[in-house]
């Protein structure tokens, strides 16, 4: 127990263009899709999944997790509240489990501010994980991570959350936050409001997406 407490607390040491991962992924496509191409190395008993960094990690949950409501809303949690750490959650996103995936989104992205990324399968997720890892790799100046007065969610996860909205691609999604920089105040905003950038219709999705989660 205690040994978990300190590592939430973000009490790991991740060396250079390593990954700490939980021991549960050793053996798994996750794990083999970033063999060659960053050091990952197997610890037991972690609350998040996979350490970016002594500060950073993520949290994977899976298509069968999102069904079965495995508990992850109790690792979200505490990783959230650990104070130390940046929590980032790495969805699978399915056709099985598409119906459950608002909720799961409009509690992290909502609620509790973190930055969710949908994918598609666990290979998927072994490239945004390299891609994350090399972007920790950059200099404090150039890493969107480590920045000063910029929150967490940095343009291209929070132009990718937005997208995950009904009836919001790429180009809407980027009006939008050129209008409405943030998810809160994007969830705040009226429809009158909504309707001035994106037409009626649209305006109406994201409108109903949101009170629908108060």
């Amino acid at each position: 127990m205690e040994k978990n407490l300190s590592q939430c607390a973000g009490i790991v040491h991740v060396p250079f263009g390593h990954v700490v991962a939980n021991e549960k992924w050793r053996g798994s496509q996750l794990a083999q899709g970033m063999q060659g191409k960053i050091k990952l190395v197997f610890e037991d008993g972690l609350t998040p999944d996979f350490y970016l960094s002594s500060k950073s990690c993520i949290l994977y949950v899976t298509e069968t997790d999102l069904v079965a409501r495995n508990g992850y809303r109790k690792r979200i949690i505490r990783v959230r509240n650990s104070g130390n750490l940046q929590g980032i959650l790495v969805v699978e996103k399915t056709q099985i489990n598409e119906q459950y995936f608002p909720a799961i989104q409009k509690f992290t992205v909502l609620d509790l501010g973190m930055v969710l990324l949908p994918v598609a399968n666990q290979m998927e997720a072994s490239c945004l994980i390299v891609q994350l890892v090399q972007e920790h790799s950059k200099e404090p100046s150039k890493n969107p991570f480590l920045r000063k007065k910029r929150a967490l969610l940095s343009e291209p996860y929070l132009l990718r959350t937005v997208q995950q909205i009904p009836g919001v691609g790429k180009v809407k999604a980027s009006l939008l936050l050129q209008k409405f920089p943030s998810i809160q105040h994007l969830s705040n905003v009226s429809v009158q409001e909504l309707q001035a950038v994106v037409g009626q219709m649209v305006a109406q999705q994201i409108y109903t997406f949101f009170t629908q989660s108060r």
